[in-house]
C-alpha cells in the first residue's frame, strides 16, 4: 500500500502501544501522517492542548536520556503533564508488587504510562489489567515508539515507502525485532545481516515474515547491495563490548566501503546512543549520507502523535 496515496482519518481504535505485531498498515499510516502534522504545527510555532489535564507516568526501569526528554517535551508542548515514577529490580526485590502500582496509578487518573525496561510479557498482562493506556518505550523485544519516528524519518527524505529497500546490519536487537515489523508493514524491502551468534530472536522473524518476504544473511556486503537505507544499533547501550563479541561484530562494522554498496542515494541511521568506530565509523554517522539527528528529532513529534492518537 502506498503511504502517498492513503487518506488520513487521524484516528485509530488503539488504547496501548506495547508492539507494532498489533498495529495494521494502515494504523501505521495514521501515526506517520499525525507525526507530520505535529512536526508541522512545531515549526509554525502553534500551541495545542491535546493532553490538557492529562498525567503521563514515566516509568522507567533502566537509563534513557533523548527518550525521556522527548517524552517530557512532548508532553508538555500537548499542554500535558508528565511525572517519573522511580523504579529498579530493588522495587521488586523487596515487595513492590508491580500489579499493585498500575491499579493505583489507575485510581490516580493517569492518562497513560510509558514504560522501558518492563518484559514484554508482562506488558500485555497489564493491557488487561487497567484501563488506561500503557506504552512501551523499550525493553528487551521492542521498541516500537523509536521506529514510528524511525519510519517518518523514511518518508520525509525518500518522500516514499513502498518499494525502498531497508538493510539493517549488525547485533539482532529489540530496535532489529521492531524496525523490520514496521518497514514491511509498509512495503517496503527488508534485508538483515547479523552474525550467526546474534541474530534477530526467531519469533519476532517469523512473526513479521507473515506480512512479507525478509532477506536474512551473515554478509553484510549483500545485505547493503543497492540499499536505500542502512540501519545499525549500538551492541550494548549499558555496558562496553566485550573483546570476543567485537571481534564477531567486526566485520558488520558500518564504513564507507560498505555504505558504497548501497544506492547512490542512500542514508545511513542509527536510534543513538553510537559509539563511533565500534559499530560504525566517525566519518559515517557524522558524513553527509547520515540522519541519525533528524531522525532523533523526529521523535519527539512521533511521541506527540503516539499519544494524541491513543489517549483517550
Amino acid at each position: 500500500m502506498d503511504i502517498n496515496r492513503y487518506t488520513p482519518h487521524y484516528s485509530i481504535n488503539k488504547k496501548h502501544m506495547t508492539k507494532l505485531s498489533d498495529y495494521s498498515t494502515e494504523e501505521l499510516f495514521e501515526l506517520l501522517y499525525a507525526t507530520r502534522q505535529m512536526k508541522a504545527k512545531f515549526a509554525a510555532h502553534e500551541q495545542t492542548t491535546l493532553l490538557q489535564g492529562v498525567t503521563v507516568a514515566l516509568l522507567f526501569g533502566d537509563i534513557s536520556l533523548r527518550t525521556r526528554s522527548a517524552l517530557q517535551i512532548g508532553i508538555k508542548q500537548l499542554g500535558g503533564d508528565s511525572i517519573d515514577l522511580p523504579y529498579n529490580e530493588n522495587d521488586l526485590r523487596y515487595g513492590e508488587n508491580v500489579d499493585d502500582l498500575f491499579n493505583v496509578l489507575y485510581r490516580y487518573d493517569i492518562g497513560a504510562l510509558v514504560t522501558r525496561g518492563i518484559p514484554q510479557k508482562d506488558l500485555e498482562r497489564y493491557e488487561k489489567l487497567v484501563p488506561m493506556t500503557i506504552i512501551n518505550s523499550a525493553n528487551d523485544d521492542f521498541v516500537p515508539i523509536q521506529i514510528i519516528g524511525d519510519l517518518y524519518t523514511i518518508w520525509e527524505k525518500k518522500k516514499k515507502l513502498e518499494g525502498l529497500k531497508l538493510a539493517y546490519i549488525g547485533k539482532g536487537t529489540n530496535v532489529a525485532s521492531s524496525l523490520i515489523m514496521g518497514a514491511v508493514k509498509c512495503g517496503m524491502q527488508v534485508s538483515i545481516a547479523t552474525p550467526d551468534s546474534y541474530p534477530v530472536k526467531a519469533e519476532h522473524l517469523e512473526s513479521t515474515e507473515q506480512y512479507g518476504t525478509i532477506e536474512v544473511t551473515d554478509d553484510p556486503a549483500l545485505a547493503a547491495k543497492n540499499a536505500d537505507i542502512i540501519y545499525t544499533n549500538s551492541y550494548n547501550y549499558h555496558h562496553l563490548t566485550d573483546p570476543k563479541e567485537a571481534e564477531i561484530l567486526s566485520p558488520y562494522k558500518i564504513n564507507n566501503r560498505l555504505m558504497a554498496q548501497a544506492s547512490g542515494t542512500a542514508m545511513f541511521m542509527h536510534p543513538l546512543p553510537a559509539r563511533r568506530g565500534t559499530e560504525v565509523t566517525a566519518d559515517v554517522i557524522d558524513g553527509k549520507q547520515s540522519v541519525v539527528y533528524d531522525q532523533a528529532a523526529n521523535k519527539l513529534h512521533a511521541i506527540k502523535a503516539i499519544l494524541a492518537l491513543l489517549i483517550k
